[in-house]
Protein backbone atom coordinates (compact mmCIF):
# COMPACT_ATOMS: atom_id res chain seq x y z
CA UNK A 1 0.00 0.00 0.00
CA UNK A 2 2.64 2.44 1.04
CA UNK A 3 4.67 1.35 -2.34
CA UNK A 4 1.50 2.42 -4.17
CA UNK A 5 1.20 5.26 -2.36
CA UNK A 6 4.50 6.55 -3.20
CA UNK A 7 4.34 6.28 -6.94
CA UNK A 8 1.58 7.80 -7.36
CA UNK A 9 2.28 11.11 -5.08
CA UNK A 10 6.05 10.51 -7.50
CA UNK A 11 4.24 10.61 -10.76
CA UNK A 12 1.73 13.46 -9.58
CA UNK A 13 5.00 15.77 -8.34
CA UNK A 14 6.71 14.62 -11.63
CA UNK A 15 4.09 15.87 -13.75
CA UNK A 16 3.89 18.91 -12.16
CA UNK A 17 7.80 19.78 -12.82
CA UNK A 18 7.12 19.29 -16.15
CA UNK A 19 4.28 21.57 -16.25
CA UNK A 20 6.31 24.02 -14.66
CA UNK A 21 9.44 23.50 -16.74
CA UNK A 22 7.26 24.80 -19.90
CA UNK A 23 5.43 27.19 -18.32
CA UNK A 24 3.99 28.56 -21.58
CA UNK A 25 3.18 25.67 -23.89
CA UNK A 26 1.55 24.88 -20.47
CA UNK A 27 -0.55 27.29 -20.41
CA UNK A 28 -1.63 27.53 -24.09
CA UNK A 29 -2.79 24.32 -23.52
CA UNK A 30 -4.83 24.68 -20.60
CA UNK A 31 -6.49 28.06 -22.35
CA UNK A 32 -8.98 25.94 -23.84
CA UNK A 33 -10.15 23.96 -20.87
CA UNK A 34 -10.35 27.78 -18.99
CA UNK A 35 -11.90 28.81 -21.62
CA UNK A 36 -14.54 25.85 -21.71
CA UNK A 37 -15.38 25.24 -18.12
CA UNK A 38 -15.91 29.21 -17.28
CA UNK A 39 -17.81 29.20 -20.33
CA UNK A 40 -20.33 26.12 -18.88
CA UNK A 41 -20.01 28.47 -15.21
CA UNK A 42 -20.79 31.45 -16.68
CA UNK A 43 -23.78 30.12 -18.70
CA UNK A 44 -25.20 28.00 -16.38
CA UNK A 45 -24.80 30.99 -13.69
CA UNK A 46 -26.58 33.17 -16.24
CA UNK A 47 -29.18 30.92 -16.95
CA UNK A 48 -30.43 30.65 -13.54
CA UNK A 49 -30.32 34.32 -12.96
CA UNK A 50 -32.52 35.24 -15.98
CA UNK A 51 -34.95 32.38 -14.81
CA UNK A 52 -35.24 33.72 -10.87
CA UNK A 53 -36.13 37.14 -12.45
CA UNK A 54 -38.67 35.39 -15.01
CA UNK A 55 -39.62 33.36 -12.43
CA UNK A 56 -39.79 36.52 -9.83
CA UNK A 57 -41.57 39.10 -12.84
CA UNK A 58 -44.78 36.12 -12.42
CA UNK A 59 -45.10 35.77 -8.87
CA UNK A 60 -45.33 39.35 -8.64
CA UNK A 61 -48.66 39.00 -10.39
CA UNK A 62 -49.88 36.87 -7.11
CA UNK A 63 -51.37 33.49 -7.11
CA UNK A 64 -54.78 34.45 -7.10
CA UNK A 65 -54.46 35.94 -10.59
CA UNK A 66 -55.83 34.70 -13.67
CA UNK A 67 -54.63 35.89 -17.64
CA UNK A 68 -56.16 35.48 -20.47
CA UNK A 69 -54.49 36.01 -24.18
CA UNK A 70 -56.04 35.41 -27.00
CA UNK A 71 -55.54 32.61 -29.38
CA UNK A 72 -55.31 29.05 -28.77
CA UNK A 73 -52.62 27.25 -27.40
CA UNK A 74 -50.84 24.03 -26.62
CA UNK A 75 -51.64 23.04 -22.72
CA UNK A 76 -47.76 23.81 -21.96
CA UNK A 77 -47.02 26.11 -24.83
CA UNK A 78 -47.09 29.87 -24.95
CA UNK A 79 -50.00 31.43 -25.84
CA UNK A 80 -50.13 32.29 -29.79
CA UNK A 81 -49.37 35.88 -28.86
CA UNK A 82 -46.33 35.15 -28.16
CA UNK A 83 -45.37 34.45 -31.48
CA UNK A 84 -45.88 38.23 -32.38
CA UNK A 85 -49.78 37.08 -34.27
CA UNK A 86 -51.88 39.70 -34.12
CA UNK A 87 -55.22 37.93 -32.65
CA UNK A 88 -58.16 40.29 -31.85
CA UNK A 89 -60.49 37.65 -30.65
CA UNK A 90 -60.95 39.45 -26.69
CA UNK A 91 -62.98 41.95 -26.40
CA UNK A 92 -64.09 44.99 -23.77
CA UNK A 93 -67.16 43.34 -23.90
CA UNK A 94 -65.64 40.10 -22.79
CA UNK A 95 -64.40 41.65 -19.68
CA UNK A 96 -67.91 43.07 -18.91
CA UNK A 97 -68.97 39.63 -18.75
CA UNK A 98 -66.29 37.86 -16.75
CA UNK A 99 -66.84 40.39 -14.11
CA UNK A 100 -70.17 39.00 -13.42
CA UNK A 101 -68.68 35.81 -12.42
CA UNK A 102 -69.12 34.74 -8.60
CA UNK A 103 -65.39 34.80 -7.17
CA UNK A 104 -64.46 37.50 -9.50
CA UNK A 105 -62.89 40.67 -7.44
CA UNK A 106 -61.55 42.59 -10.73
CA UNK A 107 -61.29 42.64 -13.78
CA UNK A 108 -58.89 44.43 -15.95
CA UNK A 109 -58.47 44.76 -19.75
CA UNK A 110 -55.13 46.12 -21.64
CA UNK A 111 -54.57 47.76 -24.91
CA UNK A 112 -51.31 48.53 -26.51
CA UNK A 113 -50.77 51.32 -28.56
CA UNK A 114 -47.99 53.67 -29.77
CA UNK A 115 -48.15 57.50 -30.60
CA UNK A 116 -46.21 60.90 -29.80
CA UNK A 117 -46.79 62.52 -26.87
CA UNK A 118 -46.13 66.21 -26.88
CA UNK A 119 -46.33 68.54 -24.39
CA UNK A 120 -45.23 72.48 -24.73
CA UNK A 121 -43.88 71.35 -27.71
CA UNK A 122 -41.49 68.96 -26.92
CA UNK A 123 -42.04 65.33 -28.08
CA UNK A 124 -41.71 62.17 -25.86
CA UNK A 125 -41.90 58.75 -26.23
CA UNK A 126 -42.69 56.91 -22.99
CA UNK A 127 -44.90 53.49 -22.92
CA UNK A 128 -49.00 54.30 -24.19
CA UNK A 129 -51.42 51.67 -22.51
CA UNK A 130 -55.19 51.37 -22.28
CA UNK A 131 -56.54 49.86 -19.12
CA UNK A 132 -59.81 49.49 -17.33
CA UNK A 133 -60.71 51.32 -14.03
CA UNK A 134 -59.78 47.98 -11.79
CA UNK A 135 -55.93 48.13 -12.87
CA UNK A 136 -54.64 49.10 -9.46
CA UNK A 137 -56.69 46.70 -8.05
CA UNK A 138 -55.84 43.70 -10.24
CA UNK A 139 -52.06 45.13 -10.41
CA UNK A 140 -51.74 45.94 -6.61
CA UNK A 141 -50.37 49.16 -7.99
CA UNK A 142 -50.65 52.42 -5.89
CA UNK A 143 -51.46 56.33 -6.66
CA UNK A 144 -49.17 58.46 -5.72
CA UNK A 145 -51.00 61.76 -6.24
CA UNK A 146 -53.96 62.84 -7.95
CA UNK A 147 -56.47 60.10 -8.43
CA UNK A 148 -57.13 57.39 -10.99
CA UNK A 149 -59.96 57.59 -13.88
CA UNK A 150 -64.06 55.92 -12.94
CA UNK A 151 -65.62 53.38 -14.51
CA UNK A 152 -67.80 56.25 -15.60
CA UNK A 153 -64.76 57.55 -17.41
CA UNK A 154 -63.98 54.53 -18.46
CA UNK A 155 -67.49 53.96 -20.67
CA UNK A 156 -66.90 57.55 -21.75
CA UNK A 157 -64.05 57.39 -23.25
CA UNK A 158 -62.88 60.29 -21.10
CA UNK A 159 -59.22 62.01 -21.99
CA UNK A 160 -57.86 61.72 -18.87
CA UNK A 161 -54.67 60.20 -18.20
CA UNK A 162 -52.65 58.85 -15.42
CA UNK A 163 -48.62 59.16 -15.83
CA UNK A 164 -46.17 57.00 -14.15
CA UNK A 165 -42.71 57.92 -12.29
CA UNK A 166 -40.26 57.78 -15.06
CA UNK A 167 -42.81 59.48 -17.30
CA UNK A 168 -43.35 62.13 -14.63
CA UNK A 169 -39.70 63.22 -14.32
CA UNK A 170 -38.77 62.94 -18.08
CA UNK A 171 -41.88 65.17 -19.19
CA UNK A 172 -42.50 67.36 -16.26
CA UNK A 173 -39.44 67.21 -14.34
CA UNK A 174 -39.73 69.46 -11.22
CA UNK A 175 -42.86 70.85 -12.69
CA UNK A 176 -46.31 69.17 -11.05
CA UNK A 177 -48.49 67.42 -13.70
CA UNK A 178 -51.51 66.61 -12.10
CA UNK A 179 -53.62 69.22 -14.02
CA UNK A 180 -51.57 69.78 -17.36
CA UNK A 181 -52.70 69.00 -20.32
CA UNK A 182 -50.41 66.98 -22.50
CA UNK A 183 -51.32 65.48 -26.55
CA UNK A 184 -51.13 62.00 -27.59
CA UNK A 185 -52.21 62.55 -31.57
CA UNK A 186 -54.39 65.29 -32.03
CA UNK A 187 -56.18 64.94 -28.80
CA UNK A 188 -55.72 66.94 -25.98
CA UNK A 189 -55.51 64.70 -22.23
CA UNK A 190 -55.37 65.94 -19.02
CA UNK A 191 -53.01 64.26 -16.32
CA UNK A 192 -55.69 63.79 -13.13
CA UNK A 193 -52.69 61.13 -11.63
CA UNK A 194 -49.37 59.65 -10.80
CA UNK A 195 -48.47 56.30 -9.96
CA UNK A 196 -46.39 55.15 -7.46
CA UNK A 197 -42.93 54.14 -8.14
CA UNK A 198 -43.30 50.03 -8.83
CA UNK A 199 -40.59 49.20 -11.85
CA UNK A 200 -40.82 46.74 -13.85
CA UNK A 201 -43.94 43.54 -13.16
CA UNK A 202 -44.76 41.05 -15.80
CA UNK A 203 -42.00 42.45 -18.14
CA UNK A 204 -43.80 45.55 -18.19
CA UNK A 205 -42.19 48.77 -16.93
CA UNK A 206 -44.77 50.65 -14.94
CA UNK A 207 -42.89 53.70 -14.19
CA UNK A 208 -42.20 54.51 -17.38
CA UNK A 209 -45.77 54.78 -19.37
CA UNK A 210 -48.71 57.16 -19.76
CA UNK A 211 -52.36 55.28 -18.88
CA UNK A 212 -55.99 56.44 -20.22
CA UNK A 213 -59.19 54.50 -20.41
CA UNK A 214 -59.45 51.23 -22.40
CA UNK A 215 -61.88 52.72 -24.75
CA UNK A 216 -60.14 55.76 -25.45
CA UNK A 217 -56.97 53.97 -26.04
CA UNK A 218 -59.13 51.20 -28.48
CA UNK A 219 -61.19 54.36 -30.14
CA UNK A 220 -59.11 57.45 -30.37
CA UNK A 221 -55.30 55.83 -30.24
CA UNK A 222 -55.29 52.87 -31.44
CA UNK A 223 -57.74 52.54 -33.70
CA UNK A 224 -59.26 48.77 -32.81
CA UNK A 225 -61.74 46.98 -31.00
CA UNK A 226 -59.80 44.40 -29.19
CA UNK A 227 -57.82 43.61 -26.05
CA UNK A 228 -54.05 42.23 -26.05
CA UNK A 229 -54.72 40.72 -22.64
CA UNK A 230 -56.87 40.40 -19.61
CA UNK A 231 -55.88 39.82 -15.96
CA UNK A 232 -58.51 38.44 -13.39
CA UNK A 233 -58.49 38.56 -9.57
CA UNK A 234 -60.32 36.44 -7.49
CA UNK A 235 -60.89 36.68 -3.81
CA UNK A 236 -58.78 33.00 -2.92
CA UNK A 237 -56.82 31.23 -4.82
CA UNK A 238 -58.40 27.87 -3.98
CA UNK A 239 -61.14 28.54 -6.46
CA UNK A 240 -58.46 29.29 -9.04
CA UNK A 241 -59.62 25.99 -11.02
CA UNK A 242 -63.49 26.01 -10.83
CA UNK A 243 -63.65 30.14 -12.04
CA UNK A 244 -61.17 29.13 -14.62
CA UNK A 245 -64.01 26.57 -15.77
CA UNK A 246 -66.35 29.04 -15.93
CA UNK A 247 -64.70 31.98 -17.54
CA UNK A 248 -63.98 29.60 -20.46
CA UNK A 249 -67.60 28.51 -20.71
CA UNK A 250 -68.56 32.62 -20.65
CA UNK A 251 -66.13 33.05 -23.61
CA UNK A 252 -67.45 30.43 -25.14
CA UNK A 253 -70.96 31.31 -25.20
CA UNK A 254 -69.75 35.01 -26.29
CA UNK A 255 -67.67 33.76 -28.89
CA UNK A 256 -70.24 30.92 -30.25
CA UNK A 257 -68.18 28.11 -29.86
CA UNK A 258 -70.03 24.79 -28.95
CA UNK A 259 -66.73 22.56 -28.91
CA UNK A 260 -66.42 22.17 -24.71
CA UNK A 261 -63.24 20.48 -25.34
CA UNK A 262 -60.76 23.64 -25.77
CA UNK A 263 -59.51 22.02 -29.69
CA UNK A 264 -61.60 25.25 -30.79
CA UNK A 265 -60.82 27.88 -28.92
CA UNK A 266 -59.79 31.23 -29.82
CA UNK A 267 -58.27 31.96 -26.28
CA UNK A 268 -56.04 31.12 -23.67
CA UNK A 269 -56.58 30.89 -19.67
CA UNK A 270 -53.78 30.65 -17.21
CA UNK A 271 -53.14 30.99 -13.61
CA UNK A 272 -50.02 32.27 -12.77
CA UNK A 273 -48.89 29.01 -11.20
CA UNK A 274 -49.36 27.50 -14.53
CA UNK A 275 -47.25 30.26 -16.22
CA UNK A 276 -44.50 29.55 -13.68
CA UNK A 277 -44.75 25.54 -15.03
CA UNK A 278 -44.14 26.86 -18.31
CA UNK A 279 -41.68 29.37 -17.86
CA UNK A 280 -40.09 27.17 -15.62
CA UNK A 281 -39.95 23.87 -18.00
CA UNK A 282 -38.68 26.45 -20.96
CA UNK A 283 -36.14 28.04 -18.86
CA UNK A 284 -34.56 24.66 -17.36
CA UNK A 285 -34.22 23.49 -21.54
CA UNK A 286 -32.56 26.46 -22.40
CA UNK A 287 -30.39 26.62 -19.74
CA UNK A 288 -29.43 22.46 -20.73
CA UNK A 289 -28.85 23.72 -23.94
CA UNK A 290 -26.72 26.17 -23.90
CA UNK A 291 -24.73 24.34 -21.20
CA UNK A 292 -24.35 21.69 -23.82
CA UNK A 293 -22.98 23.79 -26.42
CA UNK A 294 -20.46 25.36 -23.60
CA UNK A 295 -19.08 22.14 -22.97
CA UNK A 296 -18.23 21.67 -27.04
CA UNK A 297 -15.58 24.27 -26.28
CA UNK A 298 -14.28 21.50 -23.48
CA UNK A 299 -13.89 19.35 -26.69
CA UNK A 300 -12.06 21.56 -28.49
CA UNK A 301 -9.94 22.44 -25.53
CA UNK A 302 -8.84 18.38 -25.95
CA UNK A 303 -7.91 18.11 -29.15
CA UNK A 304 -5.53 20.88 -28.48
CA UNK A 305 -4.21 19.18 -25.41
CA UNK A 306 -3.75 15.71 -27.29
CA UNK A 307 -1.54 17.56 -29.77
CA UNK A 308 0.53 18.54 -27.46
CA UNK A 309 1.32 16.00 -25.38
CA UNK A 310 2.02 14.31 -28.93
CA UNK A 311 4.73 17.06 -28.97
CA UNK A 312 5.54 16.11 -25.44
CA UNK A 313 6.17 12.21 -26.32
CA UNK A 314 8.46 13.20 -29.60
CA UNK A 315 10.58 15.73 -28.04
CA UNK A 316 11.01 13.65 -24.78
CA UNK A 317 11.85 10.23 -26.82
CA UNK A 318 15.30 10.07 -25.16
CA UNK A 319 13.90 10.66 -21.88
CA UNK A 320 11.27 7.75 -22.00
CA UNK A 321 13.38 5.57 -23.66
CA UNK A 322 16.79 6.21 -20.39
CA UNK A 323 13.30 5.59 -18.35
CA UNK A 324 12.69 2.26 -19.66
CA UNK A 325 16.71 1.25 -20.09
CA UNK A 326 16.95 1.47 -16.50
CA UNK A 327 13.36 -0.31 -15.46
CA UNK A 328 9.96 1.53 -16.33
CA UNK A 329 7.50 -0.43 -17.43
CA UNK A 330 4.64 0.25 -20.19
CA UNK A 331 2.22 1.05 -17.62
CA UNK A 332 4.95 3.84 -15.55
CA UNK A 333 5.23 5.25 -18.99
CA UNK A 334 1.85 5.44 -19.95
CA UNK A 335 0.42 6.64 -16.40
CA UNK A 336 3.26 9.51 -16.63
CA UNK A 337 1.68 11.03 -19.64
CA UNK A 338 -1.98 10.64 -18.62
CA UNK A 339 -1.11 12.56 -14.91
CA UNK A 340 0.38 14.89 -17.06
CA UNK A 341 -2.63 15.33 -19.17
CA UNK A 342 -4.93 15.61 -16.60
CA UNK A 343 -3.27 17.90 -14.38
CA UNK A 344 -2.94 20.42 -17.09
CA UNK A 345 -7.14 20.10 -17.60
CA UNK A 346 -7.14 20.08 -13.63
CA UNK A 347 -5.20 23.20 -13.05
CA UNK A 348 -7.35 24.44 -16.27
CA UNK A 349 -10.55 23.56 -14.67
CA UNK A 350 -9.96 24.90 -11.03
CA UNK A 351 -8.52 28.32 -13.07
CA UNK A 352 -12.20 28.36 -14.74
CA UNK A 353 -14.18 28.02 -12.25
CA UNK A 354 -12.78 30.51 -10.28
CA UNK A 355 -12.82 32.89 -13.54
CA UNK A 356 -16.63 31.90 -13.74
CA UNK A 357 -17.25 32.62 -10.64
CA UNK A 358 -16.02 36.49 -10.71
CA UNK A 359 -17.74 36.78 -14.38
CA UNK A 360 -21.22 35.79 -13.35
CA UNK A 361 -20.76 37.91 -9.90
CA UNK A 362 -19.77 41.16 -12.35
CA UNK A 363 -22.53 40.58 -14.23
CA UNK A 364 -24.83 39.85 -11.16
CA UNK A 365 -24.13 43.43 -9.86
CA UNK A 366 -24.23 44.97 -12.98
CA UNK A 367 -27.92 43.61 -13.67
CA UNK A 368 -28.37 44.45 -9.68
CA UNK A 369 -27.40 48.13 -10.51
CA UNK A 370 -29.70 48.08 -13.19
CA UNK A 371 -32.90 47.72 -11.47
CA UNK A 372 -33.30 43.79 -12.12
CA UNK A 373 -33.99 40.92 -9.49
CA UNK A 374 -31.29 38.53 -10.64
CA UNK A 375 -30.00 36.49 -8.10
CA UNK A 376 -26.34 35.60 -8.27
CA UNK A 377 -25.79 31.73 -8.30
CA UNK A 378 -23.39 29.23 -8.69
CA UNK A 379 -25.01 25.69 -8.53
CA UNK A 380 -22.34 22.60 -7.37
CA UNK A 381 -23.89 20.35 -10.11
CA UNK A 382 -22.40 23.19 -12.69
CA UNK A 383 -19.16 22.96 -10.90
CA UNK A 384 -18.99 19.62 -10.55
CA UNK A 385 -20.14 19.17 -14.29
CA UNK A 386 -17.59 21.38 -15.27
CA UNK A 387 -14.71 20.02 -13.38
CA UNK A 388 -15.60 16.25 -14.22
CA UNK A 389 -15.70 17.32 -17.59
CA UNK A 390 -12.18 18.83 -17.27
CA UNK A 391 -10.92 15.38 -15.99
CA UNK A 392 -12.79 13.39 -18.09
CA UNK A 393 -11.35 15.46 -21.24
CA UNK A 394 -7.90 14.98 -19.88
CA UNK A 395 -8.24 11.30 -19.80
CA UNK A 396 -9.59 10.50 -22.93
CA UNK A 397 -7.46 12.80 -25.15
CA UNK A 398 -4.24 11.96 -23.19
CA UNK A 399 -4.73 8.56 -23.69
CA UNK A 400 -3.36 8.28 -27.62
CA UNK A 401 -0.20 9.89 -26.66
CA UNK A 402 0.60 8.37 -23.33
CA UNK A 403 0.08 4.86 -25.52
CA UNK A 404 2.32 5.70 -28.37
CA UNK A 405 4.50 6.71 -25.26
CA UNK A 406 4.53 3.66 -23.35
CA UNK A 407 5.16 1.25 -26.74
CA UNK A 408 8.22 3.15 -27.78
CA UNK A 409 11.41 1.05 -27.95
CA UNK A 410 13.59 1.84 -25.64
CA UNK A 411 17.04 0.87 -28.56
CA UNK A 412 14.77 2.92 -30.41
CA UNK A 413 14.17 5.64 -28.56
CA UNK A 414 17.80 6.08 -27.42
CA UNK A 415 19.18 6.26 -30.89
CA UNK A 416 16.37 9.18 -31.14
CA UNK A 417 17.93 12.55 -32.51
Amino acid sequence: MSQTYHFFINQISNSFRSLLHNKKSSLLTMLGVIIGVASVIIIISIGDGAQSLILSQVKSLGSNVIGITPGKSEEKGPPAAVYGINITTLTYEDGEAIKLLPRVTAVSGYVRGSAPVTWRGEQYSPNLNGVTADYLTVEGMEIATGRFFTEAEERGMAKVAVIGYTAVNEIFGQTDPIGQTIKIKSQNYEIIGTLARRGTVAFQDNDNQIIVPAKTMQRLVAGVNHLAIMRIKIDNEKYLAEVMDNIRYVLRDRHDIRDQSGESDDFSVRSAAQALDMLTNITNALRFFLAAMASLSLIVGGVGIMNIMLVRVSSRTREIGLRKAVGATHRDIMFQFLVESSSITVSGGLIGIIIGELVSLLIAVIAGALGYDWQFSISIWSILLAFSVSIAVGLIFGLYPARKASRLSPIEALRYE
